[in-house]
């Protein structure tokens, strides 16, 4: 006798509706650079897409496992400066240099979770935050390796992959778009996999994903980790497009920002940073002469949200869906009746 399957069916006009949006994403994503020809319009797009990548990061650690992270940006400046440096100083290629970046990340991430992350609630965001300020003080203060204050500047862009060269804005474009798209689809591979539902376990009550037989400070630290990864992947990206960096790409204020973009987009959804990420992203880039009063302005919205979309953008758009489109409840079979040679037979 199968056992039967304990989720609800979904709508097959929510399937529908799903597949639409996510052709129609598909297709904005790859005729932007047809429709959108200035090139500061296209720099600002790809940056946006960059931050996404970081706030995906941020995404799978806050959303996913409730581990509130104030030390974010300090991963996205050692991976940025671990590409910067080594294509500049050493005369490596990105590639290699990208991939260093993301084993150093992740390693510190690794050592970093496995202290802080016995801490909890309020004192680990305290832990992270402390953590994220030491990160800046050392690319502030390390003349000797980091250029200090003065930063690195002429870092080369991404080097060629046979063929394929990476010299313009649209190239440039279709390369940050697919690692957009590899971190989208891990994120959502990771939700919807058991190491996913994990993580929502560890979420929601540790006592109990523990007394489950869940390993909950193995899970932390993994998701932590990954969290550190999609930084570094990020900050090597953000330092090879732009060219220069600073001690500043470290700050806390990168770290409140990407907390913004997942908030406002949809925590523990898979589209949320990205929305959050070009909305508030593009709006501030577009306002630079409004600079000064745009704290003014996202401070009431970010409460307003919290208030009335305390899932952010996504969230609300998914509710509305499921209510449109509500789940068909399963019917309730029969009881079972044994037959006459003793076997379980259903109607």
């Amino acid at each position: 006798m199968t056992r039967p399957d304990p989720r609800p069916p979904v709508n097959p006009a929510r399937r529908l509706v799903s597949r639409v949006w996510l052709g129609l994403f598909l297709v904005a994503v790859l005729a932007l650079p047809l429709v959108v020809t200035n090139p500061y319009h296209m720099q600002v797009v790809l940056t946006g897409f960059i931050f996404a990548i970081g706030a995906y990061g941020l995404n799978i650690a806050l959303g996913y496992t409730g581990l509130l992270s104030l030390g974010h940006a300090g991963f996205f400046g050692i991976g940025a400066y671990a590409v910067a440096l080594l294509t500049t100083d050493l005369g490596w290629p990105f590639w290699p240099s990208l991939v260093v970046a993301i084993l150093v990340t992740g390693s510190i991430g690794f050592v970093v979770g496995s202290i802080c992350l016995r801490a909890k609630g309020h004192y680990l965001a305290i832990f992270t935050l402390a953590v994220g300020m030491i990160i800046y003080q050392v690319l502030d203060k390390w003349e000797s390796l980091t250029n200090g204050p003065i930063g690195v500047v002429g870092i080369p862009g991404p080097s060629p992959i046979g063929p394929i060269t990476f010299d313009d804005f649209t190239s440039r474009y279709y390369l940050t778009a697919g690692f957009l798209l590899l971190a989208m689809l891990c994120a959502w591979r990771i939700k919807s996999s058991l190491f996913g539902r994990t993580l929502l376990a560890v979420r929601m009550s540790e006592p109990l994903a523990s007394a489950s037989g869940i390993d909950v400070m193995s899970a932390k630290r993994l998701a932590f980790t990954m969290a550190c990864i999609y930084a570094g992947v990020a900050g090597g990206l953000y330092s090879s497009f732009i060219g220069f960096l600073g001690p500043d790409i470290a700050s806390v204020d990168i770290t409140f920002n990407m907390l913004l973009y997942v908030l406002l987009g949809g925590i523990a959804s898979i589209s949320g940073p990205l929305i959050g990420t070009l909305l508030v992203y593009t709006l501030t880039q577009f306002l630079q002469a409004f600079q000064q009063y745009q704290m003014l302005a996202f401070g009431p919205a970010l409460i307003a949200l919290v208030i009335f979309m305390p899932y952010g953008i996504a969230g609300a758009a998914s509710l509305i869906l499921h209510r449109l489109m509500p789940d068909r409840p399963r019917p309730r079979s029969a009881a079972p009746v044994r037959g006459q040679t003793g076997e379980t037979v259903r109607p």
